[in-house]
């Protein structure tokens, strides 16, 4: 039930402020555990990297551990609530449907616009992108994001409680900060390969309801794997390659992936109608979890 109920509180109320925000904190950890992190050499960076990740995960599991303990100790109604309400900032999906739309918004004025609102929510360089691949680019953001953003945390903290959310959250926000080749190639190592572990099952349930939220949902599920494979990262190109093959459009980023590339440029027609795939699948998932959860193994967490 407090998935659910969650799920409600992100709709009505969106995300907390900055500054009682626990991902903003992990946030803050990050960046001052990470300060000269990379200049050190290749072995030091590793184990210092991996030493500091895994401190802040101890430190976000015991926090959200005593949490859960405390909670658990109240009237069942109060405990679902309050577990709601913490679990909350460890998702967005409000926050993530906004962003695109404000992308699709932004392109109806001029491509400018368009461009400089993607970049608020992409790393590539958006100032050369035409009105068809900022599209792109905002879905591919929309299909990645709903797997580690929203049914990730969801998914473990249907397996592990608070405790299982709050570091899968630490984990997501250290890729982000760390997890890049070249200079932090080392110090991110760690949190990159993690990262990737945790993201493995949640990325696939991800695609697995994007596809079945579209049509044709046998068809493209055969040709789900070998899309998926078109990408580096062994998660991300699933929920890209299911949105791309549910829409029955091409998601691209030049000179490293091109997913189904017989499929047409986007319009604003399928960006609407990936957003609401997106959140069609969100909470199907999010149900399916909750009822997993209470009568599974872990009864209780919902």
């Amino acid at each position: 039930m407090s998935i659910i109920l969650a799920l409600l509180i992100d709709r009505w109320w969106g995300e907390p402020p900055a500054r009682f925000h626990p991902v903003v904190w992990m946030g803050h950890y990050l960046k001052r555990a990470g300060k000269g992190l990379p200049d050190r050499g290749p072995k030091m960076a590793f184990f210092l990297g991996s030493a500091y990740w895994l401190a802040g995960a101890v430190l976000v599991a015991a926090a959200y551990g005593y949490a859960g303990v405390v909670l658990a100790r109240l009237p069942l109604w109060l405990d679902v609530s309050l577990t709601a309400l913490l679990l909350k900032p460890l998702f967005a999906l409000r926050m993530l449907l906004g962003e695109v739309v404000a992308v699709e918004q932004s392109l109806t004025q001029d491509i400018d616009s368009g461009r400089a609102r993607l970049a608020l929510i992409v790393s590539r360089d958006t100032t050369q992108l035409d009105s068809s691949e900022v599209r792109e680019s905002a879905l591919e953001s929309l299909a990645e994001n709903l797997s580690d953003s929203v049914i990730a945390p969801l998914f473990w903290f249907a397996i592990f409680g608070l405790p299982g959310a709050a570091v899968y959250r630490f984990a997501n926000t250290a890729d982000a900060m760390w997890g890049y080749r070249g200079r932090w190639e080392w110090a991110g190592k760690f949190a990159a390969r993690t990262d990737d572990l945790l993201n493995l099952v949640p990325a696939r349930i991800t695609a697995l309801g994007l596809l079945l939220a579209g049509p044709n949902r046998i068809a493209v599920l055969r040709r789900l794997p070998q899309e998926a494979a078109r990408t580096a990262s062994p998660n991300s190109g699933w929920p890209m390659g299911a949105l791309a093959l549910s829409l029955n459009v091409r998601l691209r980023k030049p000179r490293v992936y091109a997913l189904n590339t017989n499929g047409s440029a986007p319009s604003a027609q399928d960006t609407a109608a990936g957003l609401r795939r997106a959140e069609a699948t969100a909470w199907v998932v999010a149900l399916l979890l909750a009822l997993g959860a209470q009568y599974g193994s872990g009864a209780g967490y919902a």
